[in-house]
């Protein structure tokens, strides 16, 4: 597998600066390892790869990134604690978490740094980062899909205007690595502006409301018994403690009550659906953060919940927010998610959770974001926007017309 036309014109790109916003699966991960591989051939020096949080600099970099200079015979030492590598010419490659940017204050880059998912960062960590690269001349390179219009969009336009910047913007179709039917289906599945957001890179505003594709048409009653086996999205507040409950219907998701316990923890919470669900088979998806959080000093949520007998399903890696309220409003585009009108708390946060004005960032302080967050973590589980996978090849893509990274030692 080769480069394909548009990637090409990024990594030849010469310019200090560059931006790249780009549909889903366009292989943006990809070209960021392989521009670190790139700097990193040059001698002693420091390059870093930023991702959002520390957990998704792991899960999505971190072990490809070994995997490829593995291969190339460059590494001398590697420090999974600190997620670092050291190479045979003394070269260094860190991985990162925008998560606390004052932890990067006082590095240096005299490669490049690589912001990863650069829309879902705290905005600060380019005020951190870019005297690290000052004195050693660095390069920096920010890629990742559209956010709606926030600072991800701002330095975006900033590129287009400014020398030594570029920006481009490409499509997932551009990509090369999605059959076109793929993308065809994901139109026909998602409500138009996720499409347009995930898969055409358009910078789609923010405004109005968060669930913008609930209406009545996504509420009806299911005349049935309870189900044998019920879907729970949870969300760990202590007030209120929130919880969906759901079970498939044709080939969607039928949320058919909620639980909103005051005060409650995790303990009272696994209680009071054993209480209402007891000759149930149950599957609860929750917050990842569960499984670090502890309602008490002897065990995790995440392991409350699995005691309490229940089936815990849980991604490693907190999911994006907006990964999160995209598969909740094209589940209830394409009819897969349907809600009972008894679940009247749920459909009165679906209909009135709005964005806060001039940003991209939920109204929080409404109070109601927790059930939509509970609905939203099972929601995302079942249904991701990013089930479309490439077939899996491997890259022979790592020369391109630019000087070659030759093998040291």
């Amino acid at each position: 597998m080769i480069l394909t036309k548009p990637q090409q014109r990024i990594a030849q790109d010469t310019n200090r600066f560059r931006l790249v916003a780009a549909g889903r699966r366009f292989g943006k991960t990809f070209l960021a390892i392989r521009e670190l591989c790139y700097f990193a051939r040059l001698p002693k020096t420091t390059n870093y790869y930023i991702a959002p949080t520390y957990r998704m600099a792991r899960a999505i970099a971190w072990e490809p990134l070994k995997e490829r200079l593995a291969k190339l015979r460059w590494i001398k030492k590697v420090n999974e604690t600190d997620m670092r590598i050291d190479l045979v010419n003394g070269a260094k490659i860190f991985c990162r978490g925008a998560d606390n940017p004052d932890s990067l204050r006082g590095i240096f880059v005299s490669g490049i740094v690589i912001f990863d998912e650069y829309a879902d960062m705290d905005p600060n960590i380019w005020t951190v980062m870019r005297p690290a690269m000052a004195d050693k001349g660095g390069h920096a390179m920010w890629i990742g899909s559209p956010k709606g219009k926030n600072h991800f969009y701002d330095m975006y336009i900033h590129g287009k205007n400014n020398d030594n910047w570029s920006a481009y913007k490409f499509t997932s179709a551009e990509g090369g690595q999605i059959p076109a039917q793929e993308i065809e289906a994901a139109r026909r599945d998602m409500d138009e502006r996720t499409f347009k957001q995930e898969f055409l890179a358009d910078w789609v505003d923010y405004v109005g409301l968060v669930y913008y594709a609930f209406n009545e048409g996504c509420v009806a009653k299911f005349a049935e018994d309870t189900p044998k086996q019920i879907y729970i999205g949870m969300d760990f507040n202590v007030d209120p403690g929130s919880a969906v409950i759901a079970h498939q219907h044709k080939d969607g998701l039928h949320v058919f009550d909620e639980i909103s316990l005051r005060n409650c923890n995790t303990f009272e919470m696994a209680d009071e659906i054993n209480k209402r669900y007891s000759n149930c088979r149950v599957h609860v998806f929750p917050d990842p953060a569960g499984s670090a959080r502890k309602t008490s000093s002897i065990t995790t949520d995440h392991k409350i919940l699995s005691n309490a007998g229940f089936n815990v399903h849980v991604r490693r890696s907190h999911p994006a927010i907006k990964d999160r309220i995209n598969s909740v409003n094209s589940a209830f585009s394409s009819g897969k998610l349907v809600i009972d009108p008894s679940c009247k708390s749920l459909q009165n946060c679906l209909t009135k959770l709005s964005y806060r004005e001039g940003s991209n960032e939920q109204d929080k302080n409404s109070g109601l974001d927790h059930m939509p967050d509970a609905l939203g973590y099972m929601v995302e589980y079942l249904y991701p926007i990013t089930k479309i996978q490439p077939p899996r090849v491997e890259p022979a893509r790592w020369a391109i017309n630019a000087p070659p990274m030759r093998r040291f030692g």
